[in-house]
């Protein structure tokens, strides 16, 4: 079974098409990956999964756990939304205990304590939300989210404002709830945290899907066209390089994408004439560079509809 199924569903907002006759599956026990610049319709489909907002009248169905009844507070789903929120008086115990208990958690005091244990916030177990740093505040409401063990987990951004160590902490609890059965779904801008963590990648842009698939599929469908190279030096390599469409510049490694039919020795022969080459491959684009080819400009992005 098909965790969610989205069958030709649009949405408008007034004369704004956000999302543009979307069809996509996300496969049981899957995480799946959304991504897109802001702007492109993540956050208005997974609102439209969630019944927060209805798709256009007579534009397609959508099925969440095999259901087209489903509401925005079933049992089965947990929701994370982009826009964070706790009840900031409250102490953490009180806030998880209410959630848990809206869930209809039986023993919420037992998976608390594992939750905040787990997430190295025991602590702060009677400290008020308030007194929570950004990062504590986001994996208390993280845990708020999954405490009732839903079958599906729905994650508006939320690895956003992480630093490392909690990103880290963040992603090894969002794999071991695959682990234990559940199908997650979160949309990202980092890329790489799609690369590492995806089974499946969706990829929106103004409004109509553009990428679907894992992430050996849609690699495979640019070829291998990408030259990764190390030089000796910190010189930058000149733009017109022959055979070479586009320049990647990330200090000590360099990707270079090349136009079609060229001649990948032909390439690393003029780089050579300008430089000592330490290390080359010829390597499929990233999901980075992928995502910059299709967005272009956008890329830079501006507010999510």
């Amino acid at each position: 079974m098909n965790s969610i199924e989205i069958e030709h569903v649009s949405k408008s907002f007034g004369s704004h098409r956000a999302v543009d006759d979307l069809s996509l599956t996300v496969p049981q026990g899957s995480v799946y990956g959304f991504i897109g610049p802001n702007g492109s319709g993540k956050t208005t489909t997974l609102r439209m999964i969630m019944r927060i907002y209805a798709p256009d009248a007579g534009s397609g169905v959508i099925r969440v756990l095999g259901r087209e009844d489903h509401v925005a507070a079933t049992d089965d789903v947990g929701y994370l939304p982009e826009e964070r929120g706790l009840y900031k008086k409250m102490k953490v115990r009180d806030v998880l205990r209410f959630y848990a208990k809206l869930k209809g958690v039986r023993r919420p005091d037992t998976e608390i304590d594992a939750w905040l244990e787990r997430l190295g916030l025991s602590e702060w177990a009677t400290k008020k939300v308030e007194a929570l740093s950004k990062g504590m505040a986001q994996k208390i409401q993280f845990i708020a989210t999954v405490i009732s063990k839903p079958a599906l987990v729905i994650l508006d951004e939320p690895f956003t404002g992480l630093d490392p160590v909690n990103a880290e902490v963040l992603k090894d609890a969002v794999l071991d709830l695959k682990g234990e059965g559940a199908t997650v779904v979160f949309s990202t801008h980092d890329m790489s945290v799609a690369e590492r963590m995806c089974d499946y990648v969706f990829m929106i842009h103004q409004g109509r899907k553009v990428l679907d698939g894992t992430l050996d599929e849609i690699q495979d469908s640019f070829g291998s066209n990408t030259i990764r190279l190390r030089t000796e030096g910190d010189d930058p390599l000149p733009n017109n390089l022959p055979g070479v469409e586009k320049i990647n510049d990330y200090g000590r490694l360099r990707e270079l994408r090349l136009a079609e039919g060229a001649d990948p020795q032909a390439v690393l022969a003029a780089v050579m004439q300008r430089a000592p080459v330490r290390f080359f491959e010829l390597a499929r684009p990233s999901l980075h560079d992928i995502f910059v080819r299709i967005a272009g400009p956008e890329a830079t992005e501006a507010n999510d509809a």
